[in-house]
C-alpha cells in the first residue's frame, strides 16, 4: 500500500510541477529559517551552562533609588564579597573579578595589546570550570603578581603553550607577572570573556561605594538564592546604609545562567543578549514557517476541485476514507521531506553569512543527529500541514465527486482568504518593524551628543613616564597644523565604561550627610575645547589656578537640576580620596551643557568633572583636520616614538566608539530585515500560485471577455482586485501589531523616536506594490492568451 501511495504521489507531483515546486521551495525556505534561528536561540540559551557548578553560582548586583536619582549596577565594591561570606553560612566561596587588568604585554622582543585581561581572586578556579592544561589551579593565583594565560594567548606569546609556565611577562611600566598556569580558551558562550587572569591582592579593598569589580558567590549545596536574598536588607543596614544614607536599596543575587539574557544593568562586564529579542526572533522564524505551511494548505485546497473525480473513483472502487487520508498525508509528508532536504542545503550555504550577520560561530556539531532531526521535523510538519487538506478531500461524497459536484465551497474559499490575510499581516508587520529599526538606528547615529565627535581620535598612553611628560607631548603634537587640538582624560568616552562614585553635595549652606552616586570623569583644561563642549556658567579648568587640580570641579546640567541648585557656581562638593574614607572638598567652578559619555541606550546621568593627576592622563584626544587622517596618524606616531620608542599605538575614533555600542541593535535589524525578505518572498510564492490557479479557473471567462472587447488592463484588474482587497485588510490588522511590538523594542533606548505613521503607510504601500506585481504577472499572461484556444472546448 505504501508503495502505491508513493507512486501516485510522484505522479501527482510531476503532473502539477508548478504548484509542487512552489510548495517545496516555500517550505524549504521556511524550514531553513527555523533551523538557523534554532541554532541562534540555542547558542544564546547555552551561555554559562558549561560550568559544572552553574546552578549554585550567583552574581551580586544592586539597585538604589532616591529623590532625583537611581542606580542599577552590575559591579559592586571590594568589601561586598568578604563581608557576605563572613555574614552568611550559605556562601561557600567568593570570587571577585576586576576588569581593569589589561594593557601591553611584553615578553622578550614581543609586544601584544590585550585589553581583555581580568584581576581575580584565587578562588576563581574553585567556582568556575576553567580546565587547566598546565599548572596547578590550587596555587595558580595565590601569590602576588602571578598570571594564568589562556591557550591562545600563551601560544601567541611563546609559540608553544607548554613552555609558558614559569616565564615572566611584563605589563606597562615594567610590571612583571609570573605565568603559573595555562587554561583552555574560554568558550564563546560565556559572559566572562578574557584571555588571562591576574592575581588580585589578597587584602584588596576599597570604599563601600567604589563600584569597580564584580562579585560572584558559590552557594553551599542545598542553599537557595532567594532565601539568602531575603536576608540581605540586614546586610545593607549594617554595612552600606551608614555611608549611603536613607535610600531605597536592594541587593539581588542573579543566577549565573540568567545573566546573558536577563541582565540589562549599567556597567555590565560584557555586552549581554536580550531574552525578549531572542523570543521575537524565534517567533519570527516560526511565523515564516507558518506562512510556508499556509501556502501549502492554500494551494492544496485550491486545487482540490481538480481532484474531485479522482476521489470519487477511488471511493467507488472501495477505498475507505482512512486510505484516502493516508494517500494525501503521504503526499504532504513526502513534499515536506523534500523541502527538508532543500532547507538543509540552504542552511549549509547560508550559515557562514548568517554567522557574519549575527556575529556568531554557529555550526552543526552532530551531523547524524541533525539529519535525524530534519527527517522527524519534516514529517511532523508534513502531517500537521497536510491534515486539513486530507480531511477536506477525503470527505467528498462519491456520487457528487464523480460528477464534479462538491457542493458549496464558499466556506473553503473564505478559509483560504483568511490564510492569505494572515500571511500578509505577518509580512507587512515585519516590513514596518524593519523600517522602524532602520529609522531608530539612523537617529542614534546622527543625534547631537552635546559635543562634536567627528574627526576626533583617541589613543592610550601605557607608559607612566610619558604620562608625566604629557604637556610636552601635547606641544609636540600641536606643531603640525593637521592637529587642531589635543587634550587628555582618564577614559575614552563612548565605550560605556565610565565608573560611578559617591560624593556629598552642599545643600542650604552645609554639605549633606547623605552621599549621592554620580559619574566621575577626569579631564584636563583643553578637553572642552577639543570636543567643542559648551560651558554654560562659570569658567573652565585652568593651569593658572594650581588649586584646580584638587579643589575645583565642573558639573553637568543634569546634576544641577537633580540637586535643585539655582546658583551652582561656588557650591561645595566633598569626595573620598582613598579606601580609608578620607575626604577632600572642592568647589564648583563651572557648569557644562549635558553631553553623552554613554550610548543612547543610557540616559545622561549626573556628572562631575575633575582634573587628573599625571598618572591619570592616560587617554589622549586629538581633533584633526578633515581629509588629513593619514597625515595626522603618521605625525602622531612619529612624535610619540620620540617619547616612547618601543610603544605601538592603537587609534580609536570617537564616532566609532559610539557606533560599536549599537552593534547588537544593528545586527538585530539586519537579521530582522533578512527574515522580512524571506517572509515576503514566501507570501508572494503563495500568492503567485493562487493567482495562477485563479487564472486557470477563469480561463473561459477571460476568453469570453476578450471576444467581447475587454482590454488587457481590465482583465488584469479583474484578477487582481480580490487579492488586493485581502492585502488592504492585512494592512489594517498589521499596523497596530507592529506599532505595539516596536514600542516595546524602543523602550531599550533612553533617547528614541516615536513610531511614525508614514512608516506603516510605506509598509502598506510596498506590500500592495509587491502583491500587485505578483498577481499582474499571471493576469497579463492570462489576458494575452489566445481566446480561441480557451473557448475551443466549448
Amino acid at each position: 500500500m505504501l508503495h502505491n501511495y508513493l507512486k501516485i504521489t510522484l505522479r501527482t507531483f510531476w503532473k502539477n510541477k508548478l504548484f509542487s515546486g512552489l510548495n517545496v521551495v516555500g517550505l524549504g525556505i521556511g524550514m531553513a529559517a527555523v533551523w538557523l534561528m534554532a541554532l541562534y536561540v540555542f547558542d544564546e540559551w547555552s551561555y554559562d551552562r558549561f560550568h559544572a557548578q552553574a546552578d549554585r553560582i550567583v552574581r551580586v548586583v544592586h539597585y538604589a533609588q532616591w529623590p532625583g536619582g537611581n542606580l542599577k549596577l552590575a559591579p559592586t565594591s571590594a568589601p561586598y564579597g568578604p563581608a557576605l561570606k563572613n555574614e552568611y553560612p550559605e556562601v561557600e566561596k567568593v570570587v571577585r573579578i576586576h576588569p581593569e587588568g589589561g594593557g601591553t604585554i611584553t615578553f622578550n622582543d614581543k609586544k601584544i595589546e590585550a585589553g581583555d585581561i581580568f584581576f581575580a581572586d584565587p578562588t576563581v578556579f574553585d567556582v568556575f570550570s576553567l580546565p587547566f592544561l598546565y599548572g596547578d589551579p590550587a596555587s595558580a593565583l595565590q601569590k602576588p603578581q602571578t598570571i594564568v594565560l589562556t591557550r591562545n594567548l600563551a601560544e601567541t606569546l611563546f609559540g608553544d603553550a607548554s613552555q609558558a609556565v614559569g616565564k615572566t611577562v611584563e605589563f606597562s611600566n615594567h610590571f612583571p607577572n609570573t605565568v603559573t598556569g595555562v587554561i583552555e580558551d574560554v568558550p564563546t558562550s560565556s559572559h566572562l570573556r578574557f584571555r588571562a587572569l591576574r592575581s588580585l591582592p589578597a587584602n584588596y579593598t576599597s570604599g563601600w561605594q567604589n563600584f569597580e569589580l564584580y562579585t560572584y558567590l558559590l552557594l553551599a549545596k542545598g542553599s537557595d538564592a532567594k532565601t539568602l536574598e531575603a536576608k540581605l536588607p540586614g546586610f545593607f543596614q549594617k554595612y552600606i546604609q551608614p555611608e549611603m544614607g536613607n535610600v531605597d536599596y536592594r541587593i539581588e543575587l542573579q543566577p549565573l545562567t540568567s545573566i546573558h539574557l536577563h541582565s540589562q544593568l549599567d556597567y555590565e562586564i560584557s555586552p549581554n543578549g536580550n531574552a525578549r529579542t531572542v523570543s521575537i526572533f524565534a517567533g519570527v522564524a516560526a511565523l515564516i514557517l507558518l506562512i510556508a505551511c499556509i501556502n501549502y494548505v492554500n494551494l492544496y485546497t485550491a486545487r482540490s476541485l481538480k481532484r474531485t473525480r479522482e476521489v470519487g473513483v477511488r471511493q467507488a472502487i472501495g477505498s475507505y476514507r482512512w486510505q484516502l487520508i493516508g494517500q494525501f498525508l503521504t503526499e504532504s509528508m513526502l513534499m515536506t521531506f523534500l523541502a527538508g532536504l532543500v532547507s538543509m542545503a540552504l542552511v549549509m550555504a547560508a550559515l557562514p553569512y548568517f554567522n557574519q550577520l549575527a556575529d556568531k560561530a554557529l555550526s552543526f556539531d552532530n551531523l547524524p543527529a541533525t539529519w535525524l532531526a530534519v527527517v522527524v521535523f519534516s514529517l511532523l510538519i508534513g502531517a500537521l500541514s497536510g491534515l486539513y487538506p486530507a480531511l477536506l478531500l477525503s470527505g467528498f461524497r462519491p456520487v457528487a465527486a464523480l460528477r464534479g459536484m462538491v457542493g458549496d465551497q464558499s466556506g473553503n474559499s473564505l478559509f483560504r482568504q483568511s490564510l492569505v490575510v494572515f500571511q500578509f499581516v505577518a509580512a507587512i508587520a515585519l516590513i514596518a518593524c524593519s523600517g522602524l529599526v532602520y529609522r531608530q538606528m539612523r537617529f542614534v547615529m546622527h543625534k547631537n551628543l552635546g559635543f562634536n565627535k567627528e574627526q576626533v581620535l583617541t589613543f592610550h598612553i601605557d607608559s607612566q613616564e610619558v604620562r608625566q611628560r604629557v604637556t610636552a607631548l601635547k606641544e609636540a603634537l600641536l606643531r603640525n597644523p593637521v592637529i587642531q587640538s589635543v587634550s587628555t582624560a582618564s577614559n575614552p568616552i563612548g565605550n560605556n565604561n565610565i565608573g560611578g562614585t559617591a560624593m556629598f553635595f552642599e545643600q542650604n549652606g552645609t554639605i549633606s550627610a547623605g552621599s549621592q552616586v554620580v559619574q566621575k570623569f577626569l579631564i584636563d583644561e583643553d578637553y572642552l575645547k577639543t570636543l567643542e563642549i559648551k560651558l554654560l556658567a562659570g569658567r573652565n579648568f585652568s593651569e593658572s589656578f594650581k588649586s584646580d587640580l584638587s579643589e575645583a570641579v565642573l558639573i553637568n546640567e543634569t546634576l544641577v537640576k537633580q540637586l535643585g541648585w539655582k546658583t551652582p557656581v561656588g557650591k561645595r562638593v566633598k569626595y573620598f580620596i582613598d579606601a580609608e574614607k578620607n575626604t577632600a572638598e572642592a568647589r564648583v567652578v563651572g557648569v557644562v551643557k549635558d553631553f553623552h559619555i554613554y550610548s543612547l541606550q543610557h540616559k545622561i546621568e549626573p556628572l562631575v568633572l575633575q582634573m587628573p593627576v599625571p598618572a591619570d592622563k592616560d587617554n589622549v584626544y586629538l581633533r584633526i583636520q578633515p581629509d588629513k587622517v593619514a597625515e595626522a596618524l603618521s605625525h602622531i606616531r612619529s612624535v610619540y616614538r620620540t617619547f616612547d620608542p618601543a610603544s605601538t599605538l592603537e587609534f580609536y575614533f570617537l564616532d566609532e566608539n559610539f557606533s560599536r555600542q549599537y552593534q547588537a541593535e544593528r545586527k538585530q535589524g539586519q537579521i530582522l530585515l533578512t527574515f522580512t525578505v524571506l517572509a515576503v518572498l514566501i507570501a508572494c510564492l503563495g500568492l503567485f500560485g493562487l493567482a495562477a490557479f485563479a487564472a486557470e479557473q477563469r480561463t473561459k471567462e477571460i476568453g469570453v471577455r476578450k471576444v467581447l472587447g475587454a482590454s488587457v488592463a481590465s482583465i488584469v484588474a479583474l484578477l487582481s482586485q480580490d487579492f488586493l482587497k485581502l492585502v488592504a485588510v492585512a494592512i489594517v490588522l498589521a499596523t497596530p501589531i507592529a506599532w505595539g511590538v516596536m514600542s516595546q523594542w524602543l523602550q531599550s533606548f533612553e533617547y528614541r523616536l516615536d513610531p511614525a505613521w508614514w512608516v506603516f503607510a510605506l509598509a502598506g504601500g510596498l506590500s500592495i506594490f509587491v502583491a500587485l506585481l505578483t498577481v499582474c504577472f499571471q493576469g497579463i499572461k492570462a489576458a494575452l492568451a489566445n481566446p480561441v484556444k480557451s473557448l475551443r472546448s466549448e
